[in-house]
């Protein structure tokens, strides 16, 4: 290994459990009105009041869970989940994709952050201040407020939209100034992502839109593409993980297009991948002794031996039974009835056709009989009828000549073969060469069809193999019916084989054809020789072809092929554990991100963000648009990731006028937390008290209700 490899190595990291901390003294905000903060999101729980520098913080996620040592039914949240691996798959998040569903999850949220701050009054004695999903549903509102108002008995509740709350903290106007600014929010949620237009400080919901493609889909996106790159991958890829290669390694490219030619190139796709090493085990071997090495030699010596045993009893018992078959079949023969209709019946009965099968049956049955007495159990030729007038020696001397007069005819027998061979070769050359002085361009054409037809051959092979290490592809369900139909096949009726006769298979070439069917991975006869053809009429086209070079020849084209493919995915040898642990990202690093911007890439029937930017601009005025244009703000996880920033200017300036300014794309100063902040800042003026539910409006009015004003959602409002 390269150090240029080394350095790109990253090692998942370990899970660490969570620390058990205190809940907060609420002596502090004890009967004070103190607005609390609560940032809603569907990844994570951020929550405490408007006076703090900074919100706890906690994954939104609650579990219901029996420990089965103390037998004790656990309800956990957040990172409590991470303790216990058995409440892991028994998480449940309040949201449904981008829809707030889920209340008893919602319920248990809040009673852990109201616990963690360390309320213990019998009610939420502070004014809430709440995200909500933009356009959000509702039906979703009113259980909310209904569950604000009910259960928590919340003196007022104000809805707002993160996003724009995160544009307020990042534009925040002066003391005694009122919010007024202009621009574009492009807001990367987990399960959606938002385009919002705001002018003279108010969003513009009416034109707002969002696309069904957020952080969530596209961590499923990257899992999908590792499973479907490393489908024997012998570690578990969790989301967790997939999340974590996402936020670390994942990029937006600013010509998507461009970035993929240039990975053309092995070394420059070697040069852009990072190797993520996963945790792995290096199996222990056990070393033996040399009594425990002796002693396993001797059992299998002792395994061998009875293995021969039972071999040579099977040969006898086989040998016996060919001879009770014989004498049957010879008595039979002997007492042929003289009524030609009864001898024939008899015949029918015992399975034979005719007389003559059975006199053929009875001759193979014979020779069968004296090719086995000839062996002894060891298998070794034994001379039963020794000359009279020959010792030991001589009979050895005897086989001695007769297999050196075999081998000597044997080699003649080769040698008129070869000769043979070289003159049809020869007859051959001389054919193709004035074939090739006649008409070259057709025997050029004629070669390069040969050509082209075996590597097709080759190429067909190869992805027949492939296909066969898929259990679910159409090749390893064909070749499990042919092993199927292979064992319920049933050649030879029991009354031939009873007769002695054998199955047949084998006998035509084309029979064993199903064997390289069903090992694919077995270099055949044919294979070989297509090789060896290949190589012939690509020589003879290098010799006489000028037209056909060295970047013509299967060996240089598989070259190419095989360089880009180990550079996409490299093969490790079959005994590296730590290699086979690894999972190399290459072109997913931009492909993934593409997906904001082309989410039919993942099957997504949905704009992507430049169109849904384009048609929002259209909507305006040239004067709004520009105003618009001058500060256009990302916030969320994935607006963090590198090259967005470009990737927006580069989408934006051609459908923007030639002369009109585009100012620079502005990322949140902290996209995680500046929701919550920006909630916190404006909770502390005098306006928040205008804009928020009363427990006597919500009354009135019900949970569905809001009043107007300009962070909030437009829909339902008074």
């Amino acid at each position: 290994m390269d150090e240029a490899e080394t350095s790109n190595i990253f090692y998942v990291p370990a899970s660490n459990l969570p620390n058990i901390t205190p809940p907060d003294s609420y002596n502090p905000f004890r009967s004070q009105p103190v607005p609390l903060i609560i940032d809603n999101g569907s990844s994570n729980l951020r929550f405490g009041f408007s006076t703090s520098t900074s919100p706890h913080s906690s994954p939104n996620v609650i579990a219901k869970y029996k420990e089965r040592k103390f037998n004790q039914s656990l309800l956990l949240f957040g990172d409590a989940i991470d303790a216990e691996s058995g409440a892991k798959s028994q998480g449940k998040t309040p949201w449904e994709s981008d829809v707030l569903l889920n209340f008893d999850a919602m319920e248990n949220a809040l009673d852990y952050a109201f616990v963690r701050l360390g309320i213990d009054a019998e009610g939420i004695e502070h004014p809430v201040l709440m995200t909500e999903r933009l356009c959000s549903p509702l039906h979703s509102r009113a259980l909310t407020s209904e569950l604000m108002f009910e259960q928590y008995s919340v003196p007022s509740l104000t809805y707002c939209v993160d996003s724009v709350m995160s544009f307020y903290q990042n534009n925040k106007p002066t003391s005694g100034s009122t919010f007024s600014a202009d621009g574009l929010v492009v807001s990367f949620n987990t399960a959606s992502t938002s385009v919002i237009p705001i002018l003279n400080g108010k969003g513009v919901l009416s034109h707002a839109k969002r696309i069904p493609w957020g952080t969530q889909q596209s961590t499923e996106y990257l899992l999908k593409l590792i499973q479907l790159k490393y489908s024997s991958f012998p570690t578990r890829v969790t989301s967790a993980q997939a999340s974590w290669m996402l936020h670390n390694f994942c990029s937006f490219a600013t010509d998507y297009p461009a970035v993929l030619r240039s990975l053309k190139m092995p070394a420059s796709m070697r040069a852009a991948e990072r190797i993520i090493q996963f945790p792995f085990a290096i199996p222990v071997v056990e070393e033996k002794t040399e009594e425990e090495i002796t002693r396993i030699a001797e059992k299998r010596k002792e395994q061998g031996k009875k293995l021969q045993e039972l071999a040579a009893k099977s040969r006898m018992e086989k040998l016996a039974k060919k001879e009770n078959d014989l004498q049957y079949l010879t008595n039979l023969k002997e007492g042929k009835s003289e009524n030609k209709r009864e001898w024939m019946h008899t015949l029918q009965v015992e399975g034979f056709d005719d007389e003559a099968a059975l006199d053929e049956t009875i001759k193979k049955l014979e020779a069968d009989v004296k090719r086995a007495r000839k062996k002894d159990p060891d298998g070794q030729d034994d001379v039963i009828f020794p000359v009279p007038q020959l010792d030991e020696e001589g009979i050895k001397e005897k086989k001695k000549q007769k297999l050196m007069k075999a081998g000597f005819d044997a080699r003649a027998r080769a040698r008129r073969e070869k000769e043979k061979e070289r003159e049809e070769k020869e007859a051959e050359e001389r054919r193709e060469e004035e074939e090739r002085e006649s008409n070259f361009d057709d025997w050029a054409a004629r070669l390069r069809r040969e050509q082209e037809a075996i590597m097709n051959k080759i190429k067909e092979r190869g992805r027949r193999k492939a296909a066969l290490s898929d259990r679910k592809s159409a090749a390893a369900q064909a070749r499990m019916k042919n092993i199927a139909s292979l064992a319920a096949d049933e050649r030879v009726s029991k009354k031939k084989r009873k007769a002695g006769a054998e199955d047949m298979f084998g006998a035509d070439d084309e029979d064993w054809q199903i064997y390289r069917k069903l090992n694919a991975a077995a270099v055949s006869s044919d294979e070989e020789e297509e090789f060896n053809q290949l190589r012939i009429i690509e020589s003879k086209l290098l010799m006489h072809d000028p037209t056909f070079t060295a970047q013509h020849t299967h060996a240089s084209i598989t070259s190419q092929r095989s360089a880009l493919i180990s550079a996409f995915r490299p093969q490790y040898e079959e005994g590296d554990i730590e290699g086979s642990a690894r999972i190399h990202l290459n072109t997913e690093r931009w492909r993934v991100c593409e997906t904001f911007f082309s989410p039919g890439m993942a099957g997504v029937d949905s704009a992507g963000l430049g169109e849904v930017l384009q048609s929002i601009l259209a909507r305006f005025s040239e004067a709004e648009k520009a105003r618009l244009v001058k500060n256009v703000f990302i916030t969320g996880g994935p607006s963090q990731f590198p090259g967005l920033q470009e990737r927006l200017h580069g989408t934006l300036r051609p459908i923007l006028p030639p002369e009109m300014y585009l100012g620079d794309i502005v990322r949140a100063a902290n996209p995680s937390l500046d929701a919550w902040r920006g909630m916190a800042s404006f909770a502390n003026t005098d306006e928040f008290h205008q804009v928020g539910v009363t427990a006597e409006e919500y009354q009135e009015w019900g949970g569905e209700r809001i009043k107007r004003w300009w962070g909030g959602n437009c829909n339902s409002v008074v």
